[in-house]
């Protein structure tokens, strides 16, 4: 990241409910231009709670989320899509019935500059050798690059990844790994939640820890050697 990049994404004092149910407490937090900044934390901390309102997913959010400096907290999803952002839930939703190629031909462009489907599958290889096995015939691996890859067609330039990495053999998390520093040398701006410390320590700029629906801390990559026991007490189980 450069010294004077522009914030992309900004989000003060928000919150979020499920019916009743108070997820998110009043976070803050804020995305610089090509930046990978990683959200951690144990399951139920609230970070893909936080995607899903940056995404516009969760009806009842509260406080302030600016996208490219416009404010998007009460903002549809769809409007919030054309303004550059693009969501890879955490359940990959690919269309079983159609093959690879298809479903990476099924989402709007939305914007210039979006991946080709051959600069997809230079991406990711396997998917080249499988473009025309339908969604269920893929392994896990081989359903989240395709999951990553679909987005990168739409033209958005800020990436919310979900747990990428979840449930995946270490050659494939290794693989996506290297597809997501590509991606950053690329110039996206990503989001990343992840619980896989190892994984969002060699690939981050910066790490936001929650807790409970809060933000409890903040590591910079640089930061990180000092800052390794308390991070591993702030994700262990």
């Amino acid at each position: 990241m450069q010294p004077d990049a522009a914030i992309i994404l900004q989000i003060r004092g928000l919150h979020a409910f499920y019916g009743e149910s108070h997820a998110l407490h009043g976070i803050d937090l804020q995305v610089h231009e090509g930046e990978l900044v990683t959200l951690l934390g144990r399951n139920g901390a609230g970070k893909s709670t936080t995607l899903k309102c940056i995404m516009g997913a969760i009806p009842r959010r509260l406080g302030s989320i600016r996208l490219r400096d416009r404010e998007v907290v009460a903002a549809p999803s769809d409007r919030i899509a054309r303004l550059g952002a693009a969501w890879c839930p955490e359940h990959r939703g690919i269309f079983s019935s159609l093959t690879v190629e298809e479903n990476l031909l099924l989402p709007p462009v939305i914007a210039r500059g979006g991946l080709s489907v051959e600069e997809i599958y230079t991406l990711f290889p396997n998917l080249a050798e499988r473009r025309r096995s339908q969604g269920t015939r893929l392994s896990g691996g081989e359903q989240q690059m395709l999951a990553i890859g679909r987005i990168l067609r739409t033209g958005a330039r800020l990436l919310l990844l979900d747990e990428p990495t979840e449930g995946l053999a270490p050659v494939i998390v290794q693989k996506i790994g290297d597809a997501i520093r590509q991606l950053k040398t690329r110039g996206y701006t990503i989001l990343l939640v992840e619980q896989n410390f190892r994984f969002a320590a060699g690939i981050a700029d910066r790490h936001y820890v929650m807790e409970d629906g809060l933000v409890v801390d903040h590591v910079l990559a640089a930061d990180i050697g000092t800052a390794t026991d308390r991070l591993h007490e702030y994700l262990a189980v």
